[in-house]
């Protein structure tokens, strides 16, 4: 993220800044402030208020400024540039090059021995005084001594912890604790985890907090790390992955092994993490049960997913909301989830395997023999042009269409004209209109009537309606009686089949999958399988942002063939070319800005001027005809014949293709 759009958003981060930092105060909207202590005490009423959410002010002390300002005023940082900098260290923004550190090093005795700097701890362990710190301190002193006051609470114990994990991660307590930041806030018995040798949580252990205090009861000091990350690189055991380092003690207290995200925003932490660290054993995503963690989760899953990380998702916690609470409810239930989770990968190797061996085609003979019978009532569906359904050995299959041409081909008018051909014979299809609203295909489709109409009586072809003709209100009151009786004739043609039509509009947010379950719910809703008709490929909603056009028409394509295998009905997708020009013939090359076209289609088909290719065609007197000579070539048919040519008559004004 450029410096800008950083400054901007980290701005609005001022409120959970403070409240960080020191407490809330007496009077609506006030705080302890962090530099003077005004406020503090029972009775007393804060000087210290934000304002709009990005500026704040202490009218004790008289500072005031915005999240930059604090920061540099509370940590000592004077250089704007170093304010910006530690303000995304603290949020998790990444700001141009910069890029903050995640890796752990996890505070353990073999760090005794490095060198420490003794004006990065506390100087006193009840926190009575402080002096301000550089923005990376150094707490292994402050923890060693928080240690020794362990044995002066029995919270980890009521947690479910025992003296072997609380020695081994160097669990503190500290009596009288106050965030290093805000010195004058009130005091209040902390358990202390080290996450890092320069950060860690000071959790609240008292059985009932104040109101007013519950916000502040899980500080973090210090740049936010990963507990226990080591343990990606370390575990010779399935690694899980919990929201709060409670919850990682709590697994690795009944033999598992855990790395603790801190909160669910540091899921891109871990990510970064590993794309310098790849794990050694499996990855279980076991988060809280509820939104945050869903939603935590699916980030991992996707994160994960992108860097070819092999992983499961898994509940040990069972009915409870975390590892914790299950470890306190239930102990022996957690062991038993934690030392099974040991055996997944076996097990899913066994799945796997199995899985695998079912490929055989001795298990799918069946299939395809019950499959041949049931075909006798599934036939195919005819397009309603002979010659074509003739080309295609009767109409379509169960299978992937794909049509392409140049602008203005006619090629979504030839595919609405099949499926209301289609729907005449009694059969549903549903068209994804990605660019037209259904209005304008039902006019398009009226239109054609109107001319099939006085081609049929040999009327006269001027009184035919083109799709603003029959659109224009205001045209009607000139229009003569033939006329209005040809669009009411058309009208009622159209009624007769719509209710097999079904059109779904959208502008860039239809995609493969709602595609896949409209037609589910289509099926569901009306015990009819729809032939379905995309218009067009290239305006589907991407798959991933990220990915580029082509990538996301890949996908786009083949989840469209995996739809028509599934549902065994033909998928028809509209397709636009590039660089193509209307004097060169339609060949496969066309397609080739998407490979998944071609090699995923099970047909393919171009439209071109007729003639297209040849010596001395000439484009513009081909468009100048009426009606236009358009050609269909089948260049793929992975069932059939290829390279068959069939012509057409195309009106282009009544949306009308006459085959010749």
């Amino acid at each position: 993220m450029d410096r800008e759009q950083a400054r901007e958003q980290l701005k609005s981060n001022l409120r959970s800044y403070v409240e960080s930092i020191t407490s809330k105060s007496k009077g609506a909207n006030m705080y302890v402030c962090p530099l003077c202590g005004s406020g503090t005490g029972s009775h007393s009423t804060g000087a210290f208020s934000i304002k709009d959410g990005t500026r704040w002010k202490c009218f004790s002390c008289n500072e005031g400024g915005d999240i930059f300002d604090l920061i540099g005023k509370v940590e000592g940082v004077a250089d704007h540039n170093e304010q910006l900098k530690r303000a995304g260290e603290l949020f998790g923004v990444t700001i141009d090059s910069y890029q903050r550190a995640t890796a752990q090093e996890d505070f353990s005795p073999e760090h005794q021995n490095q060198p420490k700097n003794e004006q990065n701890t506390h100087s006193n362990i009840h926190m009575t005084a402080y002096t301000q710190q550089p923005a990376q301190a150094d707490y292994r002193d402050f923890f060693l001594q928080a240690h020794s006051h362990i044995t002066e609470t029995n919270y980890p114990q009521q947690r479910g912890l025992s003296k072997e994990t609380i020695d081994r991660f160097k669990l503190g307590y500290i009596a009288e604790w106050r965030h290093p930041k805000a010195p004058n806030a009130p005091a209040s018995p902390r358990l202390i985890i080290p996450t890092s040798q320069e950060s860690y949580l000071a959790r609240d252990t008292r059985a009932e907090i104040p109101e007013e205090q519950k916000p502040y009861s899980k500080s973090k000091v210090g740049s936010i790390h990963l507990f226990n990350a080591k343990a990606i690189k370390t575990a010779k055991k399935p690694v899980f992955i919990v929201e709060g380092e409670l919850d990682a003690l709590s697994i690795i207290e009944v033999g598992g092994e855990a790395v603790a995200l801190g909160t669910t925003t540091k899921a891109k932490a871990l990510i970064e993490l590993l794309k310098a660290q790849k794990p050694e054993q499996p990855l279980i995503l076991a988060l809280d049960n509820d939104e945050a963690g869903e939603k935590a989760a699916r980030e991992l899953a996707e994160g994960l997913h992108g860097l070819n990380i092999h992983f499961y998702r898994l509940n040990p916690a069972g009915s409870y909301k975390d590892a914790n609470e299950a470890l306190q409810r239930d102990r022996e239930a957690l062991r038993t989830a934690v030392a099974d989770a040991e055996n997944i990968e076996q097990e899913a190797e066994q799945a796997k395997r199995e899985a695998y061996l079912k490929t055989a085609t001795a298990y799918k003979l069946q299939d395809f023999i019950n499959g041949i019978a049931d075909s006798v009532n599934t036939p195919y569906i005819p397009t309603g042009f002979s010659k074509l359904d003739g080309v295609l050995d009767g109409g379509l299959y169960e299978g992937l269409y794909i049509v392409g041409a140049i602008s203005s081909l006619g090629k979504t008018t030839l595919i609405t004209q099949i499926a209301d051909q289609i729907a005449q014979a009694g059969t549903d299809v549903i068209i994804f209109s990605l660019e037209m609203a259904s209005s304008e295909i039902m006019a398009k489709s009226i239109s054609r009537h109107t001319l099939q109409q006085v081609l049929e009586d040999g009327g006269d072809i001027r009184n035919a309606k083109t799709t603003r003709g029959i659109t224009t209100g205001k045209r009607y009151q000139n229009y003569n009686a033939t006329e209005r009786e040809l669009i009411n004739t058309a009208i009622l043609t159209y009624q007769k089949y719509a209710n097999h039509i079904y059109i779904s509009e959208g502008i860039g947010n239809i995609g493969a999958e709602q595609i896949r379950q409209t037609v589910k719910d289509h099926i569901l809703f009306t015990g009819n399988t729809p032939v379905v008709i995309i218009d067009y490929l290239q305006i589907l909603a991407p798959y991933s942002e990220r990915a580029t056009d082509k990538q996301n028409t890949d996908k786009a394509v083949m989840e469209l063939k995996r739809i028509s295998r599934d549902y065994k009905t033909p998928v028809i997708g509209i397709s636009s070319f590039n660089r193509a020009n209307y004097s060169v013939a339609v060949t496969m090359e066309a397609f080739k800005e998407s490979g998944a076209i071609e090699y995923s289609s099970d047909v393919l088909i171009g439209l071109q001027l007729k003639g297209a290719g040849k010596k001395d065609f000439d484009a513009n007197e081909a468009k100048k005809k009426s009606p236009r000579e358009i050609e269909l070539i089948i260049l793929k048919n992975r069932n059939g014949s290829t390279g068959d040519r069939l012509s057409f008559s195309y009106y282009p004004l009544f949306n009308y293709f006459k085959e010749e």
